[in-house]
């Protein structure tokens, strides 16, 4: 009798996350445990082709092989440049009003 392993297929949208446990034969991939998983089927904007993936938060790649109980999160890409963001959120900041208790200037 072969070893099965228990992972969980992760998507994170704005407002939804969907998990979905999924078993699998030992020695499966990132890849195998997405498709068994039937995500594709219920968000077709995924395209793994380019998506990134990783498990418990560290990237990897899609012929990865898992362990039981890993994690496999699908990433969206990135709607805003980070980098952007956090000069734009330092150059707000400049002209903020000090904290209460904290003197001017």
């Amino acid at each position: 009798m072969s070893e099965e392993i228990s992972v969980e297929v992760v998507y994170a949208l704005p407002h939804r996350q969907e998990t979905l446990p999924v078993r699998l034969k030992a020695g499966a991939t990132v890849s195998l445990a997405i498709e068994q998983s039937g995500i594709l089927a219920d968000f077709p904007e995924i395209d793994l082709a380019s998506a990134k993936v990783g498990i418990f938060g560290k990237q990897t790649r899609l012929d990865a092989v898992l362990r039981d109980k890993d994690r496999v999160e699908i990433y969206r890409p990135l709607t805003a440049d980070p980098k952007e963001v956090r000069k734009r959120r330092a150059a707000e900041g400049k002209g903020a009003k000090p904290v209460v208790g904290e003197p001017e200037g």
